[in-house]
This record gives C-alpha cells, structure tokens and sequence, in this order.
C-alpha cells in the first residue's frame, strides 16, 4: 500500500498514467482489492505461474495497448 500508490502517482503525473502496473508477492486481498481500485492492474501472489502473469500482459495490451513506432537506427 506504499509502493504501488507511489508508482502509479507518478506515472499519472508524467502523464504516463496509460502504462500498465502490475506485480506480486505476499499482498494482503483487501491491500489488493484497494490498489484494483486505484488503478494497479492484477497482482500476483506466490507460486502464481510465469505464464499467468504473461497471459495477463499480453491479455491487457490487446485490449489497452498503444500503438509504439520503433525509430529505425
């Protein structure tokens, strides 16, 4: 409740508040049904496979993603 808060502040005040936040670990559910509310997207506790939190990513940018044009070197 420290962390992500701070995170995702200053994300919105970059004007970056489109980027998507998430992560894991030993979250309390009522810590992250507060940070789902502000904005954090899924957390992940312990033993929570790779591929589920891969899915999820890949998941949310097809649905939230910006187009990124890569500069040619």
């Amino acid at each position: 409740m420290t962390l992500f808060p701070r995170v995702r502040e200053l994300l919105e005040d970059e004007g970056a508040d489109y980027i998507l936040l998430t992560g894991g670990g030993i979250i309390p559910e009522e810590d992250m049904k507060a940070l789902d509310a502000q904005g954090v997207g899924k957390l992940f506790g312990p033993g929570t496979p790779t591929s589920a939190a891969v899915e999820y990513i890949r998941g949310w940018f097809a649905e939230h993603g910006r187009d990124r044009e890569v500069a040619a070197s």
